[in-house]
Formats: C-alpha cells, structure tokens, sequence
C-alpha cells in the first residue's frame, strides 16, 4: 500500500517511479467524463473509480483484491490536489486498507510536481521534480494504540512533512512544502 502527498495530476506517475512498480491507484470518480483520451489512459494505467458522494464499497473492495494478490494499491490521503503541504488533513483511507490487508503503508513525498503542473496551471513547466520513499508504517505496530488507523496517519503525516522539509531545502525550490 503506497499513499503520497498530492499536488498535481502527474503526481501517480511519478510515485510509481519513485516505488519502481505498477500501483494501481483509487481515483475519485469526477475525474472521469471530461475527456475521452484521459478517462482511456486512467482506465489503461489500472485506476480504480471511487466515488466521492456514496461508500466506495466497490472501490475497497477491488483495492483489498488487488492488495491479497500481491498487487500495489495507491491512494492520496489529503483526498484532493492540494496549493501546499498541510493545507487540507490526510484522511483515514490509506491506514485502513494497509490494515485490513495486512500489508505495509509505504509514505512516498512528492517534491516540485506542484512547480510542474499543479492546481491552476495552464499548461506543463519545466521544473526539477523529487520522490523521496519514507520508511514503512506496520499496521501491527499500531495495535495497541487506542485509534491505530488515527496514529498510522499521524506517522505518514510527519514522515512526508519531514521528507518535504529535506527535499525543499536539498533542491532549492522557490517555495517551502508548508508556504
């Protein structure tokens, strides 16, 4: 189970080259219906639709398949592209499907996507663009917490808040993870 900060629509693109697998990533199911040539690339790159209005039964239930087959599931806590680091809570969903699967949450930060092609941008810039892999998150670590899955997302909040913190100071970009 691999869950990243989210900035930009390339952001699946470039987790899945910072992990070096195929990860098939929960997407909301607004994405789909504007266009043709992208709903066929999203379906294409194994997204699974989730809905945003109703429970996602359907959706959970293909990312805990996916997960028992020895497959790599994606998934955005922050639930939405975000301007900056911290702007909106990361949500439960990533901790709950690494636990009920049994499987690690694998914290992947995403560095200067939101340079590239982030929320408002008109078009794709030309910018440096770094995947950091953070370390683990066992569920099983967490059984003994009172709210395990409120705890797990509290650890793979700090991991990426620290690995951003790293990766903008490392790769001078014009702005911090937080701004």
């Amino acid at each position: 189970m691999v869950s990243a900060n989210h900035y930009a629509h390339v952001d699946p693109v470039v987790v899945a080259l910072t992990v070096r697998r195929p990860i098939r990533f929960l997407a909301v199911d607004e994405l789909f219906g504007s266009s043709r040539f992208f709903d066929g690339l999203t379906h294409w790159l194994g997204a699974i639709p989730m809905s945003r209005t109703r429970a996602p039964l359907g959706a959970l239930r293909s990312a805990l398949g996916e997960l028992a087959a020895g497959g790599t599931v994606g998934l955005f806590p922050e639930g939405v592209r975000v301007w900056h680091w911290g702007e909106s809570p990361p949500r439960r969903g990533a901790a709950w499907l690494a636990r009920r699967a049994g499987v690690p949450l694998l914290p992947v930060a995403i560095a200067g996507t939101d340079l590239v092609m982030g929320r408002g941008a008109r078009g794709i810039a030309r910018s440096p663009v770094v995947g950091v892999v953070c370390e683990p998150i066992h569920p099983g670590d967490f059984a003994a917490e009172r709210d395990p899955l409120a705890e797990m997302t509290r650890v793979w909040e700090e991991r990426i808040g620290a690995a951003l913190t790293a990766s903008y100071h490392t790769w001078g970009f014009p702005s911090s993870p937080s701004d």
